[in-house]
């Protein structure tokens, strides 16, 4: 980052330098020894994980008989951890060693993943999933740090690019595959799979030579000496959230990224009932539409990606909000399957213009010692909007109706670009005379 004369506007709105060189592609990065095996790492995991959380589903659903409610409190035991105590595990992150950090959390995670084999009960399953997303709010920070420290800046938007691919791509492709090996070899075979996929990324791991991203403790802060260890983790919560609300250009897009999880948390569970009640459509229908998010997502990574290459983060930002709207728009004024599936594609594809840029500027923005606490912390709102668009969409459409629902939604993202625009646009840094 570059500094200037003074420093209370360097620290609130650190520059990147303007002059760096033409942004990497997808295929350059993964060139990169350290990036190519924490992608491998990922693939394999993340193709695990949606095995054996499809494979819950169908287990729950299917044979104990699950509700609509047990089946989504799955998806809120996953996240709930993750959204509380994500921002306490960023500061460990900041403290403890990279490699054994990433290595232990991929190790337990499979031990964890076996006691599914002897889950017969719904509790058990909100029990193990709970476990394991607790010690996920440790593994992704950590990941985040190495991402950037192996990474140079002008070729980070390809490597999160690479690491959403990843995502989006199982999204579309993991509810088949677990279908068919449910079908034929039972659960206990995702299950197996998933725990295998964990040992797997952590060997990789333990492969590589990690770089050293920068100092790991924060610099001292005042009366830090004095504190318990209770009140230095605090310190460092509060060092954290400081860095995140004096940088208006990182929180702006923290709430970007938060809107848009939130509409996706609400579109999960009511895309159902707007193809049931608004459509009058079958449940084939149902599977087209839910797959052209997931569709327009993964387009959406590569397009821009490819042609955006020169666009601002910010300008990417306001844009992923636009579309997300406009997709809104369609869906509340135009009730019929061909616009449900314009609408979607629309959504997923805008989507991906917001989280790319949205870690970007994270990773670019953030000096190295609070990587952990400020990735953690992103991490958290994120999965508290999810949940919140969970919880909150069968309350509010219980009063207003789908519809009316995604014209909220479409409202709330226009007011947030408007507050964006006036008050959180990153300001340029004034360099004082010597």
């Amino acid at each position: 980052m570059s500094t200037t004369a003074n420093p209370a506007a360097a620290q609130q709105n650190p520059v990147i330098d303007p002059e760096l060189p033409a942004p990497l592609s997808m295929r350059d990065v993964l060139r990169i020894s350290m990036m190519r095996r924490l992608w491998y790492a990922q693939v394999i995991s993340v193709f695990g994980d949606f095995l054996a959380l499809f494979a819950v589903i169908n287990v729950l659903t299917f044979k104990l008989h699950a509700t609509a409610q047990q089946v989504t409190g799955v998806q809120i035991a996953y996240m709930l951890p993750i959204a509380v105590l994500g921002i306490l595990a960023g500061v460990f992150v900041d403290r403890w060693p990279l490699k054994p950090t990433m290595v232990s959390s991929d190790s337990i995670r499979a031990g964890l993943c076996l006691l599914l084999l002897f889950a017969t009960q719904i509790w058990h399953y909100y029990a193990i999933l709970a476990a394991i997303s607790v010690i996920s709010s440790f593994f992704g920070p950590a990941q985040g740090v190495a991402i950037r420290s192996a990474v140079p800046l002008h070729g980070l938007r390809s490597a999160n690019a690479l690491m959403q691919q990843v995502m989006f791509g199982m999204r579309i492709v993991g509810p088949a595959i677990a279908g068919l090996m449910v079908s034929y070899m039972g659960a206990v075979s995702c299950y197996a799979f998933d725990s295998a996929s964990f040992i797997g990324s952590a060997l990789l791991i333990a492969s590589v030579s990690f770089l050293a991203p920068g100092p790991k403790a924060a610099a001292p802060t005042p009366h830090a000496a004095d504190a318990s260890a209770i009140g230095k983790v605090w310190l460092d919560m509060k060092q954290g959230f400081n860095f995140i609300l004096h940088h208006a250009a990182l929180l702006f897009v923290i709430l970007a990224m938060a809107a848009g999880m939130f509409v996706l948390g609400c579109f999960g569970p009511l895309i159902a009932i707007y193809v049931r009640d608004s459509l009058h459509a079958s449940t084939k229908s149902f599977a087209i539409a839910s797959a052209m998010i997931g569709l327009g997502m993964l387009l959406g990574i590569n397009g821009l990606n490819t042609f955006g290459k020169k666009l601002k983060d910010a300008l990417l930002v306001y844009s992923g909000l636009c579309g997300i709207a406009v997709g809104l728009v369609i869906l509340t004024l135009l009730p019929h399957l061909w616009s449900t599936i314009l609408g979607n594609l629309i959504i997923g594809f805008s989507v991906a213009g917001i989280i790319v840029p949205s870690q970007t500027l994270f990773q670019k923005a953030t000096p190295p010692e609070l990587m952990g606490r400020v990735g953690s912390t992103f991490m958290s709102i994120i999965f508290t909007a999810q949940i919140s668009g969970l919880v909150l969409s069968g309350i509010l459409t219980h009063y207003i109706g789908v519809r009316r629902v995604f014209a909220l939604c479409a409202a709330m993202l226009v007011v947030l670009m408007a507050v964006g625009k006036l008050w959180m646009e990153p300001k340029p840094a004034v360099t004082q005379p010597a």
